[in-house]
């Protein structure tokens, strides 16, 4: 007999899998997590949490704890061999969502903050220690089979969704079939974590904050590593020469002499040291009815980015809102059609910007990496791509095709000040939980009045910004709307741009046209379920 169903089975339990249960268990979802592991992986992967995911995750009920899991980037430099420097990405300016733009974070620290807030939901359930060997669906529901790790016993788990959190072997991904995109980047890489002991600094080192020594002799990156109990961990990576073996770079002791000019064991901890091989490979199928994949199941990357483990909580982000319409059954799975619609062209962008970044620094031939310093020193080579917005799914398109300048965007987040209050734009508005419209100078709930009702089911919320009303006390928001044009917006539960307005009656249309595009994707009309499962959440 198979146990369930739940509304979502969820394989595997890495950061992506445990936002994604916190982010459903939060809306009162029913979620059985399976995992062969009974204890989570003790070593650090992913050190970034940028802007946008650090504000999804506050948001999820993770504010309190961030700032004890990260700290703020520093600089990201890239250097030539004689320590010139190459380009630099601003890791310290404010961000749109108010913030630094990125935050570096001890993977297995924040793994385990997360998972105590997992297991604060009533609704999910761990299944730690179980293996899933095979995955099935039928018309009703979608089937995982387990197998215990020690004991070999078998059980069934029943769901109306699988999602497949399972990593790069995914088994869920060889179930829903399909190809995987190689994007050509391949490169192997010595990763080495250090904790920095009592008394040492970066600065007492002499490294950058966070840096890429592309020296063709050796190739390397120096980046934090996150923080744990104050402790702060600093990371290196030297990418494998062509006469170097795997075997010759995970030696202890090449290891210590690879570190020799940096640092040496009276300065640091050595916590690990691995070899890893990067590559650039994108699912070309992410659903198959039921069974759905997210993170490294869909796509892996280079970490030049710093974007693996942010990509992985966009899927997770972006799914999570779309499945609990599905489930509350204000919309049918065609909206889940968008998932990948919208997902996989945007970190389709972040991965070429990553394998961008990867072939100025993965250059061991002297003579290519000087052209590349003359083309960098000279102003002659090509900048940065900007980082993508959302271009496809549900957008506002005027005329139908062309999407609206501005819409896909990335919503700002500031303060605002509302009788006597001072609060966060998320915590006043109850962020995540559906569409937000916002406007200054005029009402928005009555330019939303004749789609209120089919907008209600999407967990519309509405409110208005200037005199008399809430004051944008950053003016980041306002400040948008001035760069668009704008005197009002619509944004979607996961903090993106549908569209934007002048006036009252362009909101009026904009409304109506979010009212047509969510019913052409699915949203019941006359739905009339979940209401009261919102408010009881």
């Amino acid at each position: 007999m198979a146990e369930g169903p739940y509304d979502v089975i969820q394989i595997g339990y890495g950061p992506v899998s445990e936002s994604l249960a916190l982010m459903l268990g939060r809306k009162g979802r029913s979620v059985a997590v399976c995992e062969r592991w009974t204890s989570r992986y003790p070593l650090p992967r992913a050190v970034c949490v940028d802007h946008e995911l650090y504000r999804v995750l506050a948001a999820n009920g993770m504010g309190d704890v961030l700032p004890s899991v990260t700290h703020a980037g520093p600089l990201y430099q890239w250097f030539n061999a004689d320590w010139k420097e190459l380009l630099v990405i601003d890791w310290q300016k404010a961000s749109i969502s108010g913030g630094p733009e990125v935050n570096f974070v001890h993977q297995p620290t924040l793994e385990g903050a997360l998972d105590a807030m997992v297991q604060q939901q009533k609704g999910v359930e761990l299944h730690l220690g179980w293996e899933a060997v095979a995955v099935t669906q039928d018309e009703a529901l979608a089937h995982v089979t387990l197998r215990h790790l020690e004991s070999g016993e078998e059980k069934v788990l029943s769901a109306r969704y699988v999602v497949g959190c399972d990593g790069a072997n995914s088994l869920v991904r060889t179930a829903i079939g399909g190809a995987r995109e190689d994007r050509g980047f391949q490169a192997d890489w010595l990763v080495i974590d250090v904790l920095l002991k009592d008394g040492v600094t970066v600065e007492g080192l002499g490294l950058p904050g966070a840096g890429q020594y592309c020296n063709p002799a050796r190739p390397t990156t120096i980046v934090p590593a996150g923080v744990r109990e104050g402790r702060l961990f600093r990371r290196w990576e030297f990418m494998r020469l062509p006469h170097e073996t795997v075997e010759q770079l995970e030696d202890e002791a090449y290891v210590w002499e690879l570190l020799k000019p940096w640092a040496g064991p009276d300065e640091v901890e050595l916590v690990r040291h691995k070899v890893y091989n990067f590559r650039s490979l994108i699912a070309s199928r992410w659903r198959d009815g039921r069974l759905l994949i997210a993170g490294d199941a869909a796509h892996v990357m280079p970490p030049f980015m710093g974007q693996g483990m942010c990509a992985g909580m966009r899927d997770a982000w972006n799914l999570a809102w779309k499945l609990e319409l599905v489930l509350s059954g204000v919309a049918d799975d065609l909206l889940l059609d968008t998932y990948q619609a919208e997902r996989m062209p945007h970190v389709s962008q972040i991965t070429d910007m990553a394998i961008f970044l990867g072939k100025i620094i993965c250059i061991p031939d002297p003579e290519e990496a000087a052209a590349r310093d003359r083309a960098f020193l000279g102003g002659n080579a090509p900048p940065l791509p900007p980082f993508p917005k959302l271009d496809h799914g549900l957008l506002f398109r005027p005329n139908g095709a062309a999407l609206q300048a501005g819409a896909g965007l990335l919503s700002p987040h500031g303060t605002l000040a509302q009788d006597g209050r001072h609060a966060r734009l998320d915590d006043l508005t109850e962020a995540g939980s559906g569409f937000l419209v916002i406007a200054r100078g005029f009402d928005p709930e009555s330019s939303v009045g004749p789609v209120r009702d089919t907008l209600a089911l999407a967990g519309l919320r509405c409110l208005q910004i200037g005199a008399g009303h809430a004051t944008d006390v950053d003016g980041r928001i306002e400040a948008f709307l001035d760069a668009q044009g704008w005197n009002a917006m619509i944004i979607r539960p996961d903090f993106y741009v549908y569209g934007g307005a002048i006036g009252a009656g362009d909101l009026s249309a904009l409304a109506g046209a979010l009212a047509d595009d969510l019913r052409a994707h699915g949203l019941h009309a006359s739905a009339t379920t979940s209401l009261e499962h919102k408010e009881n959440v």
